[in-house]
């Protein structure tokens, strides 16, 4: 983290990426540091206080977002509105409220649909939300479903229930329609809720939504009781519809269904250990009940899967996705055979050491770190390598989530006495943990049941 900091700082301060090959900045996220705000709660929580400081001091002076154009809503509530949000929480500074009040207001207008769905992209400078040209005006289930964690503790702390309220809105809308055994696919039409698309996926376009079903249930003191219902109705329609074994190793993988079953995995599929060990330790059953049983038994054999996505490759690194042939295992798709420096693999390692504590993940942690350590470190940071088949130099790309994210989970998986309990907060998509707000009058009255 020192190394790829003191790159960013050198080379990008403020930018919203660095180049680690080239050191260069560059702005593709709209110009809002994205980078630094991404990375605040890493510095705070690796104890690198001088750097922390010297980033809220540019937030302070410096970030703006009334100069910034057309953004994507997911992304940015995700990296820079959890980024701030996280900072406050962890810090107290209301520096970081602040800066995060106004990018809310901003980034709001994308609720105002018929159904609160939110539209994909807004103009922060001018208020004014669009629909997305290449989902053909479509929301995507990942987007619409993975803003509630940070809307509704904006609320909570600014003592707002419109910005909760907004967030509430999508959830409320989805537990009055029909999915496929708790799934849904990939395309939701904002005007009407109407379902656009066959595709179903723990992947890319699909993932996060089951994420933040039960981590919003967590953060609001597990009383919307419907939230966690959705939650288990998908998990078992997981299990039903998409989990599979690989020949002749048994490898645990979750297709996707495309008017028939694909057999492939994506890296993002990989935050699925992670979210099934939390949802088995905090299941309203009980922890020793057999639904919680199987998913810890699940979740320990994707995420088993997910390790060997890496160490069965040349240079011990996962690529983009894999596809499962009969006989073969898995194999590297030709399309796709890059790693970006994804996190998913290593924040399941992560939560599924603090729910076991079996020492295993560490080490497989400490496998993945040292991989990326040997073939992703340049000259100013880390790069993605084209393809994780053969040793090559990294490419000039280190998106922010490597520093928010993949850094994070590693060091916390390493470190016995860190400060994020599980029981009490929860890690957005971006890896940003918040803590619980419980009920009130920021959760849901129509999620709650019974």
């Amino acid at each position: 983290m020192r190394h790829a900091w003191k790159g960013y700082k050198d080379r990008a301060w403020g930018r919203d990426e660095l180049k680690p090959v080239s050191g260069r900045g560059h702005d593709n996220w709209g110009g809002m540091g994205v980078t630094l705000v991404d990375s605040l709660d890493t510095l705070w929580l690796m104890g690198l206080r001088q750097e922390f400081d010297e980033a809220k001091k540019w937030v302070r002076d410096s970030l703006r977002f009334d100069r910034t154009g057309d953004v994507s809503v997911f992304e940015t509530t995700i990296r820079e509105l959890g980024g701030l949000l996280a900072a406050f929480d962890l810090s107290g500074d209301k520096v970081f409220l602040d800066k995060a009040r106004d990018l809310g207001q901003r980034l709001a207008h994308a609720f105002d649909t018929p159904t609160g769905i939110p539209k994909g992209s807004t103009s922060l400078r001018e208020g004014r939300a669009k629909d997305v040209g290449w989902t053909g005006g479509n929301a995507v289930l990942a987007e619409l479903g993975s803003v509630e964690l940070e809307f509704r503790y904006l609320g909570y702390k600014l003592g707002d229930a419109s910005f909760s309220d907004k967030a509430n809105r999508v959830f409320e809308q989805f537990s009055t329609m029909k999915g496929t055994q708790g799934l849904f696919p990939i395309y939701v039409d904002p005007r009407n809720g109407g379902l656009k698309s066959r595709k179903i996926t723990f992947g890319a376009l699909g993932d996060s939504y089951y994420e933040y079903l039960l981590k919003t249930w967590l953060q609001g003191g597990r009383t919307e009781t419907r939230l966690r219902e959705m939650y288990d109705e998908a998990m078992d329609g997981m299990v039903d519809l998409l989990l599979q074994h690989s020949s002749p190793s048994n490898l645990a993988y979750v297709a996707d269904i495309d008017g028939g079953t694909v057999h492939k995995m994506d890296h993002l599929v990989c935050f699925l250990g992670g979210v099934l060990a939390l949802g088995a330790k905090t299941d309203p059953r009980g922890f020793d009940s057999p639904r919680a049983r199987r998913d810890l038994h699940v979740a320990e054999a994707l995420t088993h899967t997910c390790v060997q996505m890496y160490l069965r490759q040349p240079t011990k690194l996962a690529p983009e996705f894999v596809t499962f042939r009969r006989g073969a295992d898995m194999v590297v798709a030709p399309s796709a055979p890059f790693y970006i420096l994804r996190p998913e693999t290593a924040e399941s390692l992560f939560v599924l050491h603090e729910v076991t504590k079996n020492p295993v993940y560490r080490d497989w942690g400490w496998e993945i770190f040292s991989a990326i350590e040997a073939r992703c470190r340049t000259a100013h940071g880390y790069g993605s390598v084209p393809d994780v088949r053969k040793v090559t130099k990294p490419d000039d790309r280190m998106e922010s989530f490597f520093l928010a994210e993949t850094l994070k989970y590693l060091y916390l998986l390493q470190d016995p006495n860190h400060a994020v309990d599980l029981e009490t907060a929860v890690f957005n998509t971006e890896a940003h943990p918040l803590r619980n707000i419980g009920p009130g009058k920021y959760t849901s009255s129509r999620l709650t049941t019974g």
